[in-house]
């Protein structure tokens, strides 16, 4: 297929040239495609009826198809119908959309936890995005999330989630530890707006209430033991997205910047900010090869409070180290890894996983030198393996063994669906 694709992209090019500014197109038609709305594709194409043929608005086009969740592949062909006319045939392999998402974390102090949910990417047939979730994390959570980029036009879309959360959070100072209830209950909109093909921006507001509730472990005068706070979060995202996809390999840069800032009605947990820069790059190595690494840069104000917003979690950015070991208010995470194909026939694939995870941590009131202090530093190394299915969407089935190479460091296992970055 791919040598299809460079052919018909190599007598497109021949013609194109030789027939400059008349090549017009004619029609475009969309062909493979079953529970993808023609009417849609048509809708965020950049070709259409009477524009000038133009193969980089093309490519763009097939790059915009292949990141939609309800695409997992997608190719063009060129006819011509008359002297300067051509038609545009946009092929799609469709991707199954309704996708069930179990997760599952575990590490050698005996912590479980699992999160089960299912969503349909491709609703109504126009990549709209519905689902919802259940979570036993020593306590029952739940959340729906409804997302729609495309929903008004081809640029703007929008997103709301609700979500009542409710885990066992350590809280850390004066060199102890306790655990509480934590309860965070909310409802988020955003809207979604598409500047180009490169470019995006997600603007909104969260209203949420966050409960704190004493179980067990060290107490102070100057902890409480329950604390309920409302709050009002503002949120903007700014991504940059130059990925290219074959299937499960890709390739080139990603950047995603993320800036909140949260308002609260208790001095116990002031008013801050909090932003994080993402960093994302990956690179073909051979036929089967994938190298990918992300870099994660975040600070948040940095108040002396036992309930500071930065986290060392399994399930997020180090891979064996448990389950929220450790808290503060600035962050740097390096995570690379190389995926290996060992497996690739028809539809399924089975990839290998070799890993380090590293990451430090700026304690709550303390300085940037944290950063560089041994004891706020977690390294982990580890392999995976991924099951992986080309025609369903995200259906990657993840599982992941870290040891720890740094002071005092554990192991655990980390099951999940899709990458984990």
């Amino acid at each position: 297929m791919m040598k299809i694709t460079i052919w018909f992209g190599i007598l497109f090019c021949a013609v194109f040239c030789v027939n400059g500014q008349n090549a017009i197109v004619s029609d475009v038609k969309v062909q493979g495609n079953k529970r993808l709305k023609t009417s849609f594709v048509k809708k965020i194409a950049s070709i259409k009826p009477g524009t000038t043929l133009d193969s980089l608005l093309l490519d763009e086009d097939m790059e915009v198809l292949k990141r939609l969740p309800s695409v997992s592949h997608a190719y063009y062909q060129v006819f011509k119908v008359a002297e300067g006319s051509y038609n545009v045939f946009y092929n799609i392999e469709e991707s199954l959309t309704i996708i069930p998402s179990p997760s599952i974390y575990t590490t050698n102090n005996d912590e479980f936890a699992f999160r089960i949910g299912l969503t349909e990417f491709n609703l109504l047939g126009r990549n709209i995005g519905l689902g919802a979730f259940y979570q036993h994390d020593v306590y029952d959570s739940y959340a729906i999330r409804f997302r729609a980029p495309f929903l008004f036009s081809r640029q703007l879309g929008l997103a709301v989630n609700l979500q009542d959360l409710t885990t066992l959070e350590p809280v850390f100072f004066n060199n102890s530890t306790a655990d509480y209830k934590y309860n965070n209950r909310s409802v988020e909109v955003l809207g979604l707006y598409k500047i180009n093909f490169k470019n995006r921006l997600e603007l909104g507001a969260t209203y949420f209430t966050e409960d704190y509730n004493y179980v067990t472990g060290a107490t102070s005068p100057d902890v409480p033991q329950e604390l309920s706070v409302h709050k009002w979060l503002a949120k903007f995202i700014y991504e940059y997205n130059n990925l290219n996809y074959h299937y499960q390999y890709v390739s080139g840069f990603r950047n995603l910047f993320n800036f909140q800032y949260v308002t609260s009605t208790n001095d116990m947990l002031p008013d801050f900010y909090i932003g994080w820069n993402d960093l994302f790059y990956f690179k073909r190595i051979g036929q089967k090869g994938n190298w990918a690494s992300r870099m994660r840069i975040g600070l948040s104000s940095n108040d002396e409070t036992p309930f500071a917003p930065f986290s060392v979690d399994n399930n997020v950015n180090i891979r064996g180290v448990g389950n929220v070991i450790d808290r503060g208010t600035g962050s740097i995470v390096f995570n690379t890894e190389y995926r290996h194909t060992l497996i690739d026939k028809g539809n399924m694939a089975l990839q290998s996983n070799v890993f380090v995870d590293s990451g430090t941590w700026r304690l709550p009131g303390g300085s940037l030198s944290d950063f560089t202090d041994s004891n706020n530093i977690r390294v982990y190394t580890g392999l995976g393996i991924r099951v992986i299915h080309k025609r369903i969407f995200n259906a990657i089935f993840r599982i992941d063994y870290g040891v720890g190479v740094t002071k005092d460091a554990t192991r655990g296992i980390v099951f999940g669906i899709g990458q984990y970055f």
